[in-house]
């Protein structure tokens, strides 16, 4: 998926929770199963979900923070020797244990993105991600095994090893494949699609609030702190417990205890990143839906309290700058609904605004206020000449919205100086709107506050 990280926050928050869900199968028991002489991993799901979701890239990521996750765990003096050689620390062959932990990992991460890569450009989609979902296992085990055999040969793994099908086997593949083929729907859903699209949408809207995000930051930060000091403390009462029980803790076990609660802290600071991530995806999504509550049901713009709402947003942010007011009055409505019906009014309506907003959106916003009274703020500070060219050229769009009878409207400018109270703003304009009325109709007064 060719995803702008910096748009799609949606994007960047669900291949955050993966990263998350790795970093805890990586570390705890829910990535292993311990069949002796070896350990059987089923940490690598994320990383197939993140290459059917997303790409190579961040499935390669995926696959580094497995690749780590496992030459920690290998590191301990109490793993099997199978799989101590998974550690650079623990073999005779550093590098060689970088390459099986990490390198693997990684290459199986990479491939299987680009794999993935190319079913979404199949006509059979559907069918490729099943029978690539299918392979990743052994895909994985192959890459994993043959490295063994090439850097730790005396272990007695190879390539071939990979052909030997159990029980198991069969029961970790239906598993890999019914949660990967299971989110992969769920995440291309109707439902998913619109919650994605409000996520992404919400720091357009006027509700959005850079807060949110210090004080999330400040919590992480505070979690972190004391989940640090947790684990410092623990270890060094665990290693004076068994003192006081008669135990010799030699140096090698209260590493192996500091290791596992360093173990345990990863794995519950990814907890906590998780829940951080939830908070902030449903903050997100509660305000997105306040604001699309705020928006007139007819047109799709702004309602009149969302809109003097953002009005005063913007007066705080353009202070000492010149902007516009406009209010805009469809010329005999009230004719044209008793004339055509109610179902004609509504679509002139509903046109009025989408010339509105197509023509000020770049340098503006749009709000309906009244019945058919809508009102501008053009924060950009736009000519007297500029202002004149965009409402000749609105006037002469709308007039065709109709074929009975040609669409006109009223129209009062008001320039003036950031920042204004709303209620005079509105009082003011409204005076220039009834200046307009009183010239006939179907045509816009422009006021300059500033040059007075």
């Amino acid at each position: 998926m060719n995803t702008t990280w910096e748009t799609h926050k949606f994007e960047h928050y669900i291949f955050s929770l993966l990263l998350a869900v790795e970093v805890i199968m990586s570390f705890t028991f829910l990535g292993y199963v311990h069949i002796p002489p070896i350990s059987i991993t089923t940490a690598y799901i994320p990383i197939i979900i993140t290459a059917c979701l997303f790409g190579p890239a961040e499935a390669s990521f995926a696959g580094l923070l497995f690749g780590l996750g496992s030459l920690y765990k290998a590191s301990a003096t109490y793993v099997m020797p199978a799989d101590a050689v998974f550690s650079p620390f623990r073999s005779d062959f550093p590098i060689g244990s970088i390459l099986l932990s990490v390198g693997t990992r990684v290459l199986f991460g990479f491939l299987l993105g680009c794999l993935f890569q190319l079913a979404r450009k199949s006509k059979r989609k559907n069918l490729c991600k099943l029978l690539i979902t299918i392979a990743a296992p052994k895909l994985h085990a192959l890459l994993v095994y043959t490295a063994m055999g090439l850097f730790f040969p005396s272990l007695g793994f190879n390539f071939s090893s990979i052909f030997m099908l159990e029980k198991s086997d069969l029961i970790i593949l239906l598993f890999c494949v019914a949660v990967v083929l299971a989110i992969d729907k769920l995440y291309h859903s109707s439902f998913i699609q619109t919650y994605k699209k409000a996520v992404n949408e919400y720091e357009n809207t006027p509700y959005w609030s850079p807060k949110i995000g210090f004080v999330l930051g400040a919590v992480s930060t505070f979690i972190f702190c004391m989940a640090v000091l947790s684990t410092v403390y623990f270890s060094s009462r665990m290693y004076y417990m068994l003192g006081q029980h008669g135990i010799d803790v030699t140096q090698d076990i209260h590493r192996d205890i500091l290791h596992l609660q360093v173990q345990f802290l990863t794995a519950m600071l990814a907890l906590n990143f998780i829940l951080l991530i939830l908070i902030l995806m449903v903050y997100r999504y509660m305000k997105f839906r306040e604001y699309t509550g705020e928006l007139d049901f007819l047109t799709g713009i702004m309602g009149r309290r969302l809109f003097l709402h953002t009005c005063l947003r913007s007066q705080k942010s353009h202070a000492g700058s010149a902007g516009w007011f406009l209010v805009c009055d469809l010329d005999y409505f009230k004719h044209i609904n008793d004339k055509y019906g109610h179902s004609v009014g509504d679509e002139v309506l509903k046109q009025f605004a989408e010339h509105l907003q197509n023509t000020f959106r770049f340098c503006g916003f749009v709000g309906r206020i009244g019945g058919d009274e809508f009102a501008v703020m053009l924060d950009m500070n736009l000519s007297l000449d500029q202002l004149e060219y965009l409402l000749t050229q609105f006037l002469r769009d709308i007039s065709g919205i109709l074929e009975q009878v040609t669409v006109s409207c009223s129209i009062g400018a008001y320039r003036f100086v950031f920042p204004q109270e709303i209620k005079h703003l509105l009082t003011e304009t409204d005076r220039v709107l009834y200046q307009a009325k009183e010239n006939g109709r179907a045509c816009f007064v422009i006021e300059d506050s500033t040059e007075k």
